[in-house]
């Protein structure tokens, strides 16, 4: 395990999310938020989701104490999610490129939305955010296909490897 990993990892991230994007902005304002069976009630409420959390672990890498969660709070258009959530997985690439390699075993102190108390290492972290996203990255590609848009593809790993 070395940073690098971790680097091609959040590149990945950026990536896939930049293929869903382009998949978000030729979906109607009516498909965007028309009532879905998922995990999260909509495709705009599952992409928010997604966002709060990436902006959300940005925030404690960086040390914040109290996080904005932007599920409870956020009212921006598709447009505007959009461009939050490339900026979101952009600014995590950037903090793993920064990142000191030999922290990554070091834990981090955070509390959750619900105030329990973790301690957990970098590593670890950094994995989860990514792997997150690709769960419900792949939610996404179905509730698409539930509001009639089908023009989705792959946004797996070895899809990112093969087109590096």
């Amino acid at each position: 395990m070395n940073k690098q990993y971790f680097i091609e990892l959040a590149g990945f991230n950026v990536w896939a999310n930049d293929i869903v994007c382009s998949w978000l902005e030729k979906i109607s304002d009516e498909q965007w938020t028309q009532t879905v069976v998922s995990s999260f009630n909509s495709i705009q409420e599952t992409t928010l989701h997604i966002i709060s959390a990436e902006k959300a672990w940005a925030e404690r890498f960086q040390g914040a104490e109290k996080i904005e969660w932007l599920q409870h709070t956020y009212k921006g258009s598709k447009q505007e999610h959009i461009g939050l959530w490339k900026k979101a997985s952009a600014d995590l690439k950037n903090f793993i490129a920064d990142f000191d390699e030999n922290r990554l075993q070091t834990n981090l102190d955070f509390r959750r939305l619900n105030g329990d108390f973790y301690s957990m290492p970098f590593y670890q972290l950094f994995a989860h955010v990514v792997n997150h996203s690709t769960y419900h990255r792949g939610q996404l590609v179905t509730m698409l296909r539930q509001v009639g848009f089908t023009d989705v593809g792959a946004t797996d790993l070895l899809g990112f490897y093969r087109n590096k």
